[in-house]
């Protein structure tokens, strides 16, 4: 019987939680969670989105969206704007304000991600990215 340090699955989810642990300590002060964070991350490099096209691109349940953009949005980091082709509908923007969190964060984001792949030499940490990424386009879009 193999053991679970075997398993490629678990030791992916072992490290997704160890990142999660330490992505949400070093965002602990300021009112945001690793989920708000993937959320900014999203829209700074979008002119905005859909709450539904936030939760498909995500990953998030539809119902979370709400109330993580409603955090954000009660922090200034975000607004709801009404849609240009359908003003019933309201897409999400990031605000000054969660671009100028985005950037005060950059540099302690970087850090956690350092100490979490401290193990890995920077060759490594290249191809373990290109890798994951390969399998999140094939996977997870």
């Amino acid at each position: 019987m193999r053991g679970l340090h075997a398993d490629t699955g678990y030791l992916l989810y072992r490290l997704g939680l160890r990142s999660g642990q330490l992505f949400n300590a070093f965002l602990q002060e300021s009112g945001v969670r690793l989920r708000h964070y993937a959320l900014l991350r999203f829209l700074a490099t979008s002119k905005g989105a859909l709450q539904r096209e936030l939760s498909a691109r995500l990953g998030y349940d539809p119902s979370a969206i709400v109330g993580l953009v409603d955090d954000l949005e009660k922090l200034g980091f975000v607004e709801r704007r009404p849609a240009p082709d359908d003003r019933r509908s309201r897409i999400v923007v990031l605000t000054e304000e969660g671009r100028a969190f985005l950037r005060d964060t950059d540099e302690s984001g970087l850090r956690v991600t350092n100490e979490l792949l401290d193990p890995l030499k920077p060759a490594e940490r290249k191809t373990l990215h290109a890798l994951l990424l390969r399998i999140a386009e094939a996977g997870l879009e």
